[in-house]
């Protein structure tokens, strides 16, 4: 296959177009800004699990406070009756007896439950402080990931316009260059990665490999015109120092 040098020369930009796009794809896969907005992300979430887990405890410690608050009325409705009756005179010496003997074991049972009530609102009070502390690394990670997230942004939009500039340009050298030509590439690019490589002495722009002498030779005296292959990637070899040469 033959093609004109200049188009060939032309080839030799569109490399390295394809590399230049080729590094910004990979840098906007790898953004460091990226990077740090999922990380923040990702501890937010762990402070709004933590403080989730402290709500339902709190709820939890809530409903044991209710529950022994409704036990404590119980047992001072009991001891109200039981004074009830023993104000009235009504009762004999043996339910006397039993009544003082009954309002002595609610009195301690009435101190055992006001003293559980005491231990859950110590706890509840840890819990709430703990809450405390949880929202406000919350407020400082939300106003970390919402300048993570400028900066990412901004990073991004500098990447897709320095994309759209080189896109731009790839489209329209790529319409300048032989069609024959741009179709070998794309074929060789689409298999390897590279469409082409400059001839550096006896080694290949392309693969980094160097070609034997006897191949080289006959890379050397081939005419200006001949698009030649690198015998090891099968890249196009642009036998010239660089554009303008």
């Amino acid at each position: 296959m033959k093609a004109e040098v200049s188009h060939q020369r032309l080839l030799l930009e569109l490399t390295a177009l394809d590399a230049e796009l080729s590094r910004i794809a990979h840098r906007s896969k790898t953004l460091a800004e990226q990077k740090r907005f999922d990380e923040l992300q990702a501890e937010q979430r762990a402070a709004q699990d933590r403080l989730a887990v402290l709500q339902i405890a709190v709820e939890d410690l809530d409903g044991q406070v209710s529950r022994f608050e409704s036990e404590i009325d119980g047992v001072r409705q009991r001891e109200d009756r039981d004074r009830s009756l023993l104000e009235s005179g009504t009762v004999n010496p043996k339910q006397l007896a039993e009544i003082q003997h009954e309002l002595e074991t609610l009195e301690r049972r009435q101190a055992s439950l006001e003293d559980s009530v005491l231990e859950v609102m110590e706890r509840r009070e840890e819990l709430v402080n703990q809450q405390a502390v949880e929202q406000i690394e919350i407020d400082r990670l939300n106003g970390e990931v919402a300048t993570a997230a400028q900066a990412r942004d901004i990073a991004l939009a500098e990447i897709e316009q320095t994309r759209s500039v080189a896109g731009i340009r790839r489209t329209e050298l790529a319409q300048t260059i032989s069609a024959d030509l741009v179709a070998v590439y794309e074929r060789q690019r689409t298999s390897t990665g590279v469409g082409a490589g400059l001839l550096q002495g006896r080694r290949c722009g392309a693969c980094r490999i160097e070609i034997d002498r006897g191949q080289s030779a006959q890379i050397t005296a081939a005419p200006e015109d001949d698009v030649v292959r690198c015998p090891e990637c099968g890249a196009i070899l642009l036998r010239f120092t660089g554009i303008g040469s």
